[in-house]
């Protein structure tokens, strides 16, 4: 377990380094192109905003799209809170606020900036079909995305996403609307400054492309960490694998599912069969195969 979670966290360390390489040398060539420091200016300013708005609401905002309404430490839901202050407790993390979304569908999902702000989410199909020993798998896996600060890294990737997102439309409507001024041939090369610019529009239009990729690629790896870390937490690797089989059963979408929050499910809430680059989480198959070779280790 020890070995897959520092195998992931030295993927994801190189995912990011990647990104934020990416992003900062689009943000460059926009500006070296149109010779204009406004666009640099501009993109600051709204990645700023962005990641402010991002790192303190993101939160009450992804519980508010997702239908959660907290719930109280009372009948029905006590054992569910006994469950996670126990868990809390023996991952040395603060008791999180508890939230239920009325939806049939088994999910959850874990959300907040750090620790202290963190929140998990769980449906009402969660509760109803799995039992205690599996319900404890899903919270631990939940527990260890927050313990492991991916609930800060994910706010942050999407921001990012959004930030290249921003400039791509913002550089592609000042080209279209002849805002931008290139470099004239005096600034030196003029074949060179050409090739510079189809080489920055060609970035514009796939960049968003591209950082989604990066994203969803992060989030895969954050899942199988999550489930060494939650599989460690519980010393039960065999009941978070159990529940994602039942998840990974059930044929219900989840009805509140929102294409921005998805990557933060425990497993994919469209149930789409995606595979690949595009997909949200890794397979759950692989997830249960990796949890049960824990096991025999």
């Amino acid at each position: 377990m020890y070995k897959e979670i520092d195998s992931n966290k030295r993927r994801t360390i190189l995912l990011m380094g990647l990104f934020l390489i990416f992003v900062i040398g689009l943000g460059y060539l926009l500006s070296y192109v149109f010779d204009n420091q406004l666009i640099l200016v501009i993109a600051v300013i709204i990645a700023v905003v962005q990641a402010l708005v991002s790192y303190y609401y993101s939160d009450s905002i992804t519980l508010m799209v997702s239908g959660a309404k907290e719930v109280p430490r009372k009948e029905p839901f006590l054992e569910l809170c006994r469950i996670i202050e126990n868990l809390s407790i023996t991952a040395g993390l603060p008791k999180p606020k508890i939230y239920l979304i009325q939806d049939a569908a088994p999910n959850a999902f874990a959300t907040g900036r750090d620790p202290k702000h963190a929140s998990i989410a769980v449906t009402f199909g969660l509760l109803d079909k799995l039992n205690k020993t599996e319900l404890e798998g899903v919270i631990a896996h939940e527990l260890s995305h927050v313990g492991n600060f991916d609930i800060r890294l994910m706010t942050i990737i999407v921001v990012l996403v959004g930030v290249v997102a921003l400039l791509s439309d913002f550089f592609l409507r000042w080209t279209w609307f002849g805002g931008g001024r290139r470099r004239s041939d005096s600034d030196g090369g003029g074949q060179i400054q050409l090739i510079l610019f189809i080489i920055t529009i060609a970035l514009a239009i796939l960049a968003p492309l591209a950082a989604t990729l990066i994203q969803l690629a992060i989030s895969r790896k954050r899942e199988y960490l999550a489930d060494a870390s939650g599989a460690l937490l519980t010393r039960y690797p065999e009941g978070l694998a159990s529940a994602l089989e039942k998840i990974s059963q059930s044929a219900t979408p989840l009805k509140r599912a929102n294409r921005a929050t998805a990557h933060l499910y425990i497993a994919d809430p469209f149930k789409k069969k995606v595979i690949g680059l595009f997909a949200t989480h890794p397979p759950i198959e692989e997830r249960i195969k990796k949890l049960r070779a824990m096991i025999g280790k």
